[in-house]
């Protein structure tokens, strides 16, 4: 039965939003008493155990102070220990000026219980969220944002111009569409129903904490097609990676993750035969698939996550290596290429690599290769992977023969014919298995049945 207080209360945003998320009649409040623009409690989604918080940015412009900083930490501490996911909805001006310093104790204590917490932590912007509102959802795992109303930065437009005389719109600032294209927010939703909603089916590929065991779901046969098919007829073509995974996972749905942040790798979660997985690929449609320093650290990001949450890794590999030039040494490419490297290298969770097209130099290694830990590695018929391509190769090692009129093509056919093949690479070991395209999803399921922990596949 659902409970009294939130027939008695439903005309604060905060109460509403945690009607909105939780299977009706299933709220429990928590500390319902203390009131302060916050609603919180434990409640059910999909008939599994959820904690979850809520701000009224209505309430004092929904400033927080001391007494709602300790509801929403101890919400996140009794989920973390109960060990089933929260879900938060910021909607914050940030500290309440009036309570000086106990206000920012209180976005601390947040912290702390964030950052300790094991289960998983979703956090849904429906509103403004500025200073320690901000963090919040950084601080968490996943972040769906409102297209028009979610905002989020960490000083105002009227701060901003204070400091810096800079005029800008809170949608210029911190809006939807910038953060979309920089990855704090990993999903922009059209309204507050449809971002409750995509918080709710989040939930339903994450364990309820660390260790736990994945949520299964009836197994669907993928969209249509050999994968194969997909790929162009010349190498130097362009496609859309997100086609060749609706041929190999359930229903052809993928839950992508930061789509517009990094676009040249595609990242999010699909299920393999009732199970989620966490899919990471090279983007051909941009930058040819070119590994960047950004793309490095999406990557980064995506694999400690399902790392964290023991969701085994599907690498799915076409990329001509990392995007050269001034700007990518400036934007630190040596640095996010280690993270991403260190990512896949520490990584526990199951992980099955496909080279589907190309894979060469050091994009290769990084995009989980044998030797950097893959549980397995396998590779389509007509795939090339080497230290880089022909036409680089020759003009380096056969630049003399070139210089005295050697026909430089004929010579990158012949190095490629030679040394590019996956045939080479399967020969000394480095690949475990060639396979078919039409073979994906079937090499796949028996490699992850065998590797994955817990009985989490049939």
């Amino acid at each position: 039965m659902r409970s009294t207080f939130v027939r008695a209360e439903r005309s604060d945003l905060a109460g509403t939003r945690l009607e909105l998320l939780l299977d009706p009649g299933t709220l429990r409040p928590l500390r319902d008493g203390v009131g302060d623009g916050v609603v919180a409690g434990s409640g059910d989604v999909h008939g599994q155990p959820v904690f979850a918080w809520a701000q009224d940015g209505r309430d004092r412009g929904g400033s927080l102070g001391a007494l709602g900083g300790e509801t929403i930490a101890e919400t996140i501490r009794r989920a973390d220990r109960r060990g089933v996911p929260v879900i938060g909805f910021p909607h914050s001006g940030g500290a309440r000026l009036q309570e000086g310093t106990a206000a920012l104790t209180a976005y601390a204590a947040i912290f702390h219980a964030q950052a300790r917490a094991r289960v998983p932590q979703i956090s849904v912007v429906t509103g403004p969220c500025a200073g320690g509102a901000a963090y919040s959802p950084a601080l968490g795992d996943l972040t769906v944002m409102v297209a028009q109303d979610g905002l989020l930065f960490l000083t105002g437009p009227k701060v901003v111009e204070q400091v810096t005389r800079e005029r800008v719109t809170p949608q210029a600032l911190g809006g939807s569409r910038v953060h979309d294209a920089n990855g704090v927010a990993h999903i922009v939703a059209d309204d507050e129903l449809a971002a409750t909603e995509l918080a709710r089916e989040l939930l339903g590929y994450l364990p309820p904490l660390q260790g736990g065991s994945l949520p299964l779901a009836p197994p669907r046969p993928p969209r249509p097609g050999d994968p194969g098919d997909v790929l162009p007829a010349r190498r130097a073509q362009v496609y859309d990676i997100r086609d060749v995974i609706a041929r190999v996972v359930d229903g052809g749905e993928l839950r992508e993750l930061a789509a517009r942040w990094a676009r040249n790798l595609v990242v999010g979660f699909a299920r393999l035969d009732g199970a989620p997985v966490g899919v990471i690929a090279n983007q051909p449609r941009y930058l040819g698939g070119t590994l960047d320093a950004r793309g490095a650290e999406k990557g980064a990001w995506f694999v400690q996550l399902c790392d964290r949450f023991e969701i085994p890794l599907v690498v799915l590999v076409d990329t001509p290596g990392f995007l050269p030039g001034t700007r990518q040494e400036r934007d630190g490419v040596i640095r996010h290429g280690a993270s991403l490297l260190r990512a896949f290298a520490r990584a526990r969770t199951p992980r099955v690599t496909v080279t589907l097209r190309q894979a060469y130099g050091g994009a290769h290694i990084v995009m989980n290769s044998r030797d950097l830990g893959a549980d397995h590695t396998l590779a389509w018929t007509d795939a090339h992977i080497g230290v880089m391509g022909a036409v680089q190769a020759v003009e380096l090692i056969e630049r003399s023969a070139i210089a005295a009129g050697a026909d430089r093509d004929a010579l990158a056919e012949a190095y490629g014919e030679e040394h590019l093949p996956v045939r080479r690479a399967a020969a000394d070991g480095f690949v475990d298995e060639v396979i078919a395209p039409s073979d994906t999803r079937d090499r796949l399921l028996g490699v992850l049945h065998a590797r994955t922990p817990r009985g989490a596949w049939r």
